[in-house]
Protein backbone atom coordinates (compact mmCIF):
# COMPACT_ATOMS: atom_id res chain seq x y z
CA UNK A 1 0.00 0.00 0.00
CA UNK A 2 1.50 3.41 -0.82
CA UNK A 3 0.60 5.48 2.08
CA UNK A 4 2.57 8.97 0.72
CA UNK A 5 0.76 11.62 -0.54
CA UNK A 6 1.98 14.63 -2.57
CA UNK A 7 1.11 17.80 0.91
CA UNK A 8 -1.32 18.69 2.91
CA UNK A 9 -4.37 19.47 0.60
CA UNK A 10 -3.87 15.48 -0.99
CA UNK A 11 -4.16 14.31 2.83
CA UNK A 12 -7.15 16.04 3.88
CA UNK A 13 -9.06 16.26 0.63
CA UNK A 14 -11.90 13.78 1.59
CA UNK A 15 -12.57 15.40 5.28
CA UNK A 16 -16.09 16.89 4.74
CA UNK A 17 -18.85 18.99 6.98
CA UNK A 18 -19.49 17.64 10.64
CA UNK A 19 -15.91 15.08 10.89
CA UNK A 20 -15.46 14.42 14.63
CA UNK A 21 -10.90 15.25 14.22
CA UNK A 22 -8.43 14.36 16.57
CA UNK A 23 -5.19 16.92 16.15
CA UNK A 24 -2.16 16.15 17.63
CA UNK A 25 0.73 18.46 19.93
CA UNK A 26 0.97 20.22 23.05
CA UNK A 27 -0.14 23.40 23.04
CA UNK A 28 1.87 24.43 19.96
CA UNK A 29 4.26 22.47 19.97
CA UNK A 30 4.37 19.53 17.41
CA UNK A 31 0.93 20.38 16.09
CA UNK A 32 0.16 20.08 12.56
CA UNK A 33 0.80 22.89 11.04
CA UNK A 34 -0.17 22.06 7.49
CA UNK A 35 -2.95 20.39 7.75
CA UNK A 36 -4.67 22.76 9.41
CA UNK A 37 -3.88 25.35 6.84
CA UNK A 38 -5.30 22.87 4.41
CA UNK A 39 -8.42 22.45 7.03
CA UNK A 40 -8.76 26.61 6.79
CA UNK A 41 -8.39 26.33 2.90
CA UNK A 42 -10.99 23.73 2.08
CA UNK A 43 -13.57 25.08 4.33
CA UNK A 44 -15.54 22.03 5.92
CA UNK A 45 -17.93 23.16 8.52
CA UNK A 46 -19.69 22.01 12.06
CA UNK A 47 -16.46 19.66 12.87
CA UNK A 48 -15.59 18.61 16.24
CA UNK A 49 -12.04 18.90 17.29
CA UNK A 50 -10.59 17.20 20.04
CA UNK A 51 -7.30 18.66 21.00
CA UNK A 52 -5.35 19.55 24.15
CA UNK A 53 -6.05 22.88 23.34
CA UNK A 54 -7.36 25.38 21.18
CA UNK A 55 -4.28 27.10 19.76
CA UNK A 56 -4.11 30.83 19.76
CA UNK A 57 -6.29 33.66 17.78
CA UNK A 58 -4.16 33.38 14.61
CA UNK A 59 -2.38 30.07 14.75
CA UNK A 60 -3.19 26.48 14.99
CA UNK A 61 -6.67 25.21 15.92
CA UNK A 62 -7.30 29.84 16.40
CA UNK A 63 -7.20 29.56 12.46
CA UNK A 64 -10.29 27.34 12.66
CA UNK A 65 -12.06 29.14 15.12
CA UNK A 66 -11.89 32.26 13.33
CA UNK A 67 -13.40 31.15 9.95
CA UNK A 68 -15.69 29.62 12.52
CA UNK A 69 -15.21 26.30 10.97
CA UNK A 70 -15.57 24.40 14.35
CA UNK A 71 -18.95 23.14 15.84
CA UNK A 72 -17.41 21.48 19.10
CA UNK A 73 -14.12 21.32 20.84
CA UNK A 74 -13.02 18.54 23.25
CA UNK A 75 -9.72 20.05 25.19
CA UNK A 76 -8.23 20.28 28.50
CA UNK A 77 -6.95 23.54 28.52
CA UNK A 78 -8.78 26.64 26.30
CA UNK A 79 -6.40 29.66 28.45
CA UNK A 80 -4.54 31.37 25.47
CA UNK A 81 -7.30 32.05 22.68
CA UNK A 82 -9.10 34.99 23.44
CA UNK A 83 -11.56 34.72 20.15
CA UNK A 84 -12.39 30.71 21.56
CA UNK A 85 -13.55 32.46 24.86
CA UNK A 86 -15.88 35.15 22.90
CA UNK A 87 -17.42 32.23 21.20
CA UNK A 88 -18.15 30.28 24.49
CA UNK A 89 -19.65 33.17 26.56
CA UNK A 90 -21.89 34.02 23.30
CA UNK A 91 -23.31 30.34 23.19
CA UNK A 92 -21.44 29.92 19.29
CA UNK A 93 -19.64 26.99 20.26
CA UNK A 94 -19.80 23.71 21.98
CA UNK A 95 -16.76 23.18 24.69
CA UNK A 96 -16.24 19.65 26.44
CA UNK A 97 -13.54 20.34 28.79
CA UNK A 98 -11.75 17.11 29.67
CA UNK A 99 -9.02 16.48 32.99
CA UNK A 100 -5.44 16.16 31.07
CA UNK A 101 -5.19 12.83 32.66
CA UNK A 102 -8.48 11.74 31.48
CA UNK A 103 -8.53 13.05 28.49
CA UNK A 104 -4.73 11.44 27.79
CA UNK A 105 -6.27 8.44 28.67
CA UNK A 106 -9.68 8.23 26.71
CA UNK A 107 -7.46 8.20 24.05
CA UNK A 108 -4.97 5.27 25.11
CA UNK A 109 -8.49 3.05 25.26
CA UNK A 110 -9.89 4.41 22.00
CA UNK A 111 -6.42 2.69 20.93
CA UNK A 112 -6.33 -0.28 22.79
CA UNK A 113 -9.74 -1.39 22.03
CA UNK A 114 -10.54 -1.07 25.33
CA UNK A 115 -14.51 1.12 25.55
CA UNK A 116 -14.91 2.31 28.95
CA UNK A 117 -12.70 3.01 32.28
CA UNK A 118 -13.13 4.19 36.04
CA UNK A 119 -11.62 7.55 36.99
CA UNK A 120 -11.57 9.66 40.10
CA UNK A 121 -10.49 12.75 38.55
CA UNK A 122 -13.78 15.53 38.19
CA UNK A 123 -15.76 13.31 40.89
CA UNK A 124 -17.86 16.06 42.34
CA UNK A 125 -17.32 18.47 40.01
CA UNK A 126 -19.54 19.42 36.77
CA UNK A 127 -17.62 17.19 34.84
CA UNK A 128 -19.42 14.17 36.54
CA UNK A 129 -22.95 15.64 35.71
CA UNK A 130 -24.71 12.85 33.94
CA UNK A 131 -21.88 10.38 34.08
CA UNK A 132 -21.86 6.53 35.72
CA UNK A 133 -20.95 6.79 38.98
CA UNK A 134 -19.32 3.67 41.41
CA UNK A 135 -17.66 3.33 44.26
CA UNK A 136 -14.18 1.12 44.47
CA UNK A 137 -12.67 0.58 47.71
CA UNK A 138 -14.49 3.31 49.41
CA UNK A 139 -13.38 5.81 46.94
CA UNK A 140 -15.75 7.28 44.12
CA UNK A 141 -14.95 7.07 40.16
CA UNK A 142 -16.32 8.33 36.89
CA UNK A 143 -17.09 6.50 34.16
CA UNK A 144 -15.40 7.84 31.04
CA UNK A 145 -15.91 6.37 27.64
CA UNK A 146 -12.89 5.63 25.07
CA UNK A 147 -12.49 8.79 22.76
CA UNK A 148 -12.29 8.17 18.97
CA UNK A 149 -12.73 10.24 15.57
CA UNK A 150 -13.49 9.86 12.28
CA UNK A 151 -9.30 11.41 11.47
CA UNK A 152 -6.46 11.45 13.33
CA UNK A 153 -3.97 14.30 12.14
CA UNK A 154 -0.51 14.24 13.99
CA UNK A 155 2.77 15.78 13.03
CA UNK A 156 5.87 13.81 13.67
CA UNK A 157 9.72 14.41 13.52
CA UNK A 158 10.18 11.80 10.97
CA UNK A 159 8.88 9.37 8.90
CA UNK A 160 9.48 6.43 7.03
CA UNK A 161 7.30 5.19 3.56
CA UNK A 162 5.47 2.70 5.02
CA UNK A 163 3.92 5.15 8.07
CA UNK A 164 6.11 4.40 10.80
CA UNK A 165 6.88 8.16 12.80
CA UNK A 166 9.30 8.99 15.28
CA UNK A 167 8.51 12.15 17.47
CA UNK A 168 10.60 14.59 19.40
CA UNK A 169 10.45 15.62 23.04
CA UNK A 170 7.29 17.30 23.91
CA UNK A 171 5.18 16.54 20.68
CA UNK A 172 5.00 13.04 21.83
CA UNK A 173 2.30 13.99 24.35
CA UNK A 174 -0.89 13.17 22.62
CA UNK A 175 0.19 12.54 18.79
CA UNK A 176 1.29 8.82 19.61
CA UNK A 177 -2.05 8.16 21.07
CA UNK A 178 -4.02 9.77 18.63
CA UNK A 179 -2.37 7.85 15.86
CA UNK A 180 -3.86 4.53 16.86
CA UNK A 181 -7.56 6.22 17.79
CA UNK A 182 -8.81 7.71 14.52
CA UNK A 183 -10.26 5.51 11.74
CA UNK A 184 -8.01 7.36 9.09
CA UNK A 185 -4.89 8.52 10.54
CA UNK A 186 -2.95 11.44 8.60
CA UNK A 187 0.70 11.76 9.82
CA UNK A 188 2.98 15.19 8.16
CA UNK A 189 6.56 14.71 9.39
CA UNK A 190 9.61 17.29 8.71
CA UNK A 191 11.46 14.37 7.15
CA UNK A 192 9.81 11.61 5.13
CA UNK A 193 12.69 8.37 4.48
CA UNK A 194 12.52 5.51 2.53
CA UNK A 195 11.56 2.48 4.82
CA UNK A 196 14.44 0.35 6.45
CA UNK A 197 15.74 4.00 7.50
CA UNK A 198 14.29 4.10 11.09
CA UNK A 199 15.81 2.57 14.01
CA UNK A 200 13.26 0.40 14.58
CA UNK A 201 13.92 0.90 18.45
CA UNK A 202 12.99 4.50 18.45
CA UNK A 203 9.98 4.31 16.61
CA UNK A 204 7.03 5.24 18.51
CA UNK A 205 4.21 4.36 16.27
CA UNK A 206 4.09 1.78 14.04
CA UNK A 207 3.12 2.11 10.71
CA UNK A 208 -0.11 -0.01 10.72
CA UNK A 209 -1.83 2.64 12.33
CA UNK A 210 -1.07 5.61 9.92
CA UNK A 211 -3.09 5.63 6.55
CA UNK A 212 -1.40 8.88 4.91
CA UNK A 213 1.63 10.71 5.24
CA UNK A 214 3.29 13.26 3.87
CA UNK A 215 6.46 15.78 4.18
CA UNK A 216 5.53 18.99 5.64
CA UNK A 217 6.89 22.45 4.51
CA UNK A 218 7.73 25.79 6.04
CA UNK A 219 6.73 25.36 9.89
CA UNK A 220 6.72 28.04 11.98
CA UNK A 221 7.06 26.25 15.70
CA UNK A 222 5.62 28.93 17.25
CA UNK A 223 5.65 29.39 21.53
CA UNK A 224 2.32 30.38 23.13
CA UNK A 225 4.35 32.81 25.90
CA UNK A 226 8.18 33.93 25.81
CA UNK A 227 9.23 34.18 29.39
CA UNK A 228 13.15 35.60 30.05
CA UNK A 229 14.79 36.13 33.26
CA UNK A 230 15.29 39.58 33.09
CA UNK A 231 19.82 39.75 33.66
CA UNK A 232 20.69 41.73 37.44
Amino acid sequence: MNKVVANADDAIKDIRDDAVIMLGGFGLCGIPENCIAALVKKGPKNLTCISNNAGVDDFGLGLLLKTRQIKKMISSYVGENAEFERQLLSNELEVELIPQGTLATRLQMAGMGIPAFFTPAGYGTEIANGKEVRSFDNKMYLMEYALHADYAIVKAWKGDRQGNLVFRKTTRNFSTSMAKAGTVTIAEVEELVDAGELDPDQIHVAGIYVHRIFQGINYEKRIERKTVQIRK
